[in-house]
């Protein structure tokens, strides 16, 4: 069982999910990454997060940034959006996370700041570990 699912749009976000990985591996916390579109493959999508057993959710994505909102859209799970700087400096992707709909929940990190990600999950993890 993987705790964190980290998910990039492409696999040119890797450098973002490396910070997050290392983190997690700091930590000794289990995570599984993979590359998956909103745009390009959404039906993977859905089937991954449908099955996935993760606890956590760390996205990432640019431009559009439609991602974070698409996995939040099909989980209950906590979803932590990463927008990527690919273009307007990360602003289209950063205000694209933020601005979700009422229900549909997504944390955002600042741009490019996978490390903060992964701390963001590590403190989500923790939480639920104190349930009773």
């Amino acid at each position: 069982m993987h705790k964190v699912a980290i998910i990039m749009g492409s696999k040119n976000d890797e450098r973002i999910a490396k910070k997050a990985i290392e983190v997690l591996d700091d930590a000794g916390v289990s995570w599984e990454l993979r590359v998956l579109s909103a745009h390009r493959q959404p039906e993977e999508l859905r089937e991954y997060v449908k099955n996935s057993d993760a606890d956590v959710f760390i996205t990432i994505a640019g431009l559009s940034a439609a991602l974070p909102g698409v996995v939040a859209s099909l989980t209950e799970k906590p979803v932590i959006g990463v927008p990527v700087s690919a273009k307007l400096g990360g602003l289209d992707a950063l205000l694209s996370i933020v601005q979700m709909p009422s229900g549909v929940p997504v944390a955002c990190v600042g741009i490019d700041n996978g490390a903060n990600a992964a701390h963001l999950a590590l403190r989500v993890l923790r939480a639920g570990s104190r349930r009773p």
